[in-house]
């Protein structure tokens, strides 16, 4: 091969001086002809900690399979994960989003340290994926990514929120101690992401919608045969980029990021997007903003019925075609940039043109006429407890306002013992604050506490808003994400037990209601509650930047 496809990893093994480089690699499989090939990394995040990662490491050797097939030498290395699932309502969770930059920190690391020439990253789970996106994008070599795919569902539709709800029915008396633990063992069958529209079958979609990952890569279960093959493909697709020097940045436009935002939105995807796609644009160096998804989910409807507040899995939608018939309904109705270049070196337009439509008798996806919702779920919010904006999700169901007294806890734990007692009331409005980027540190997801007020049946009688984060699983009445976060002394530190809050997402628009001079006077009394952490908590605490912009640390 020439050093036109050899640009990286050349530096690393030619000429006499680089004979001890050579010495090593011989050591780890290397033969005499790998070393006038390209190198690529093979990014693998398989782990044993979550159900999430445990089989990717086959999928790594499918990937690396068809890079060698295609001339290239593959290395297949790993990186870290953080199980949200596991960690949820715990201070563990605290180091999920720190997670987000330790893999894209790690895949820099090593790519650039190794010299090689590609990358092929294979995640499953939540933050690794916008973990690997930004590691492409600082990178910038030829990259391609590829999802790790959904579980299969647990016995009776049951999946992971299934579990989380349950906790809340048994404390409520709803459900037994043998039924909970009937739950508990049937929801969980094996490997793959969690089941429905959740964080990690959002990121994989948007993902796909960038143009970093092969046509339905994010349509397939994990246990599939057709998911192997997808990772065969794709390690045969990254030689194709390598040669023609089709890098992440090229591909990563703000139209690019707009197709992302439009599927996102029709999916009734994750508000962890907003946070994801912000921080990966960041990387790319794309100006993206948060008001960028509130100009697009004005003409973007939500059409897909999946969970958590739609009826269907993940796995119902691959039966009956994936993500790229809906993807082309949208570009029949002029919502996607068809002309966005894909790592199939093809067009969006390219790759959906052969695309069937879903069957004539599913129910997952609606008429665009007729849609759950005829604009965005996600919406951006202002207003005096949220100065630089906050991220709610509305799908509909819960009405589009909510006003109510404030039932304020200084943490999950406190406002966790508070709901399982019996403590929230109809017409509350929870707020847990200190746990933003800075003041959490690392902006837990409220899954635990939203879950548990959803099993007491006040999912739609009682709002939540948070500085911290709430899982793609979360669903009801919530605004996460408020800025300046509580640590940092935005208004949300300054709120009172029985102060009235407003929320309306049709203006946008989330207020305290008390007058500007109590909250002076409240202001100079504040002092925050929290102390400072240790270790990568510390200086993840010091770095981060405010969840607004993507809670980026670079």
């Amino acid at each position: 091969m020439s050093k036109k496809t050899r640009k990286y990893s050349s530096k690393i093994v030619d000429g006499v001086e680089q004979a001890p480089s050579r010495a090593m690699l011989r050591a780890v499989g290397f033969e005499e002809e790998d070393f006038l090939k390209p190198q690529v990394g093979i990014a693998s995040t398989w782990s044993m900690v979550t159900p999430c990662n445990m089989h990717i490491n086959k999928l790594a050797d499918a990937a690396a399979e068809g890079a060698n097939s295609s001339g290239c030498k593959s290395v297949i290395f790993n990186t870290i994960s953080v199980s949200d699932g596991i960690s949820m309502g715990t201070k563990g969770m605290r180091y999920s989003l720190v997670s987000r930059e330790v893999i894209a920190d790690s895949i820099e690391t090593v790519v650039a340290g190794q010299g090689f020439d590609g990358l092929l990253a294979i995640g499953g789970c939540d933050k690794n994926m916008p973990g690997c996106l930004m590691a492409m994008a600082r990178l910038d070599r030829p990259s391609i990514f590829v999802y790790g795919g959904s579980i299969q569902p647990g016995k009776d539709r049951t999946d992971i929120i299934s579990v989380f709800e349950a906790v809340g029915a048994h404390s409520e008396g709803k459900i037994s101690d043998i039924e909970l633990l009937d739950i508990e063992s049937k929801a969980i069958p094996g490997p793959g992401a969690c089941g429905g529209m959740y964080t990690a079958n959002t990121m994989a979609s948007a993902i796909e919608a960038l143009g970093i990952s092969l046509p339905n890569s994010s349509a397939k279960e994990a246990v599939s045969s057709s998911k192997k093959e997808d990772c065969i493909e794709a390690g045969k697709a990254l030689m194709n980029l390598i040669k023609k020097d089709l890098t992440p940045r090229k591909l990563l436009t703000k139209e690019a990021f707009e197709n992302a935002i439009t599927v996102v939105i029709a999916l009734g995807g994750s508000t962890n997007a907003v946070l994801h796609l912000l921080a990966i644009a960041h990387e790319a160096k794309v100006d993206l903003t948060i008001d960028d998804f509130t100009r697009i989910g004005k003409k973007v409807p939500v059409l897909a019925d999946l969970k958590p507040s739609g009826n269907y899995l993940m796995s119902e939608l691959i039966e009956i075609g994936g993500i790229t018939p809906l993807m082309r309904i949208l570009l029949n109705e002029g919502l996607l940039h068809g002309d966005a270049l894909t790592v199939s070196g093809r067009t969006l337009e390219e790759n959906l043109n052969s695309v069937k439509e879903y069957p004539q008798d599913q129910k997952i996806i609606k008429e665009f006429n007729s849609p759950i919702r005829k604009d965005s779920h996600l919406r951006i919010l202002y207003g005096n407890l949220a100065p630089e904006g906050a991220v709610a999700k509305i799908s509909g169901k819960e009405g589009s306002s909510f006003r109510g007294k404030a039932k304020p806890f200084d943490s999950e734990e406190k406002a966790m013992k508070a709901i399982m007692e019996g403590n929230i009331k109809a017409g509350d409005i929870v707020i847990i604050r200190y746990e933003g980027p800075k003041g959490g540190p690392g902006m837990r997801e409220m899954l635990s506490p939203t879950s548990a007020i959803t099993g007491k049946g006040l999912g739609d009688k009682v709002a939540f808003l948070t500085d911290g984060r709430f899982s793609g699983g979360t669903h009801g009445f919530v605004v996460g994400h408020i800025s300046p976060e509580a640590h940092l002394g935005g208004p949300l530190a300054l709120v009172e037990e029985g102060d009235k809050i407003r929320i309306d997402a049709d203006s946008n628009e989330v207020n305290l209601e008390v007058d500007k001079k109590t909250l002076e006077a409240r202001k100079k009394k504040w002092k925050s509650p929290k102390e400072e952490s240790e270790g990568v908590l510390r200086k993840y605490s010091r770095m981060v930047g405010s969840a607004s912009s993507g809670a980026v640390t670079t």
